[in-house]
């Protein structure tokens, strides 16, 4: 009698050196119960496998399910708590862009009104600049009546200070000379 050689690999028969018994090519979608239950192990245990990898991506994966569950368990976790985080920080800073939108607004609005005060002190100020119709354009020369007399020698002529009506002219002295604080040491009263 001859022997198949076929025989040896069989699903009953082991590999030399391994735990687990040889996969059967001849499983497909129309074989018995058995045959789908094994092809439904084998694509889970290949998903396993494949959330070991992504989940560790350095490490061999783990051949443990358990140890894969609590794993991907875990980071779902903390993703989640990521993905929370990030969406808080989101509308935070959400309502913040609307804060600062309201303020930039608000100081557009500060600046067009200071730039329009700006403008209108400025032709304020030139119209003030501006001379006068009732005042004359130079100071007039001084009058022949202040000058000096035949007999008055030119060094001694008496000469008015002539100012503009109604314009103070201290304004237009510098500040340490109309300071009046040092007067009574720098110039004492005459007895």
């Amino acid at each position: 009698v001859e022997i198949d050689g076929s025989f040896g690999d069989s699903d009953g028969l082991k590999e030399s050196g391994s735990k687990k018994r040889v996969r059967s090519e001849s499983c497909n979608a129309s074989s018995s119960k058995a045959c789908r239950e094994k092809l439904r192990r084998d694509r889970l245990n290949d998903k396993f496998m494949e959330l070991g990898s992504i989940l560790e991506p350095g490490r061999p994966p783990k051949a443990d399910k358990s140890a894969i569950l609590i794993d991907a368990v875990r980071k779902v976790t903390q993703l989640r708590g990521e993905a929370q985080k990030l969406k808080d920080s989101n509308t935070s800073l959400q309502e913040r862009i609307k804060e600062l939108k309201s303020e930039k607004n608000e100081l557009r609005d500060e600046k067009q009104r200071l730039k329009a005060e700006k403008e209108r002190l400025e032709q304020q100020l030139k119209a003030m600049n501006a001379q006068p119709s009732f005042m004359p354009p130079a100071p007039p020369a001084i009058p022949a009546a202040f000058a000096a007399a035949p007999g008055q020698a030119p060094g001694n002529k008496l000469v008015p200070l002539i100012g503009y009506p109604g314009v103070a002219m201290w304004q237009f002295m510098p500040p340490a000379a109309v300071d009046t604080s040092q007067d009574h040491v720098l110039r004492p009263p005459v007895a």
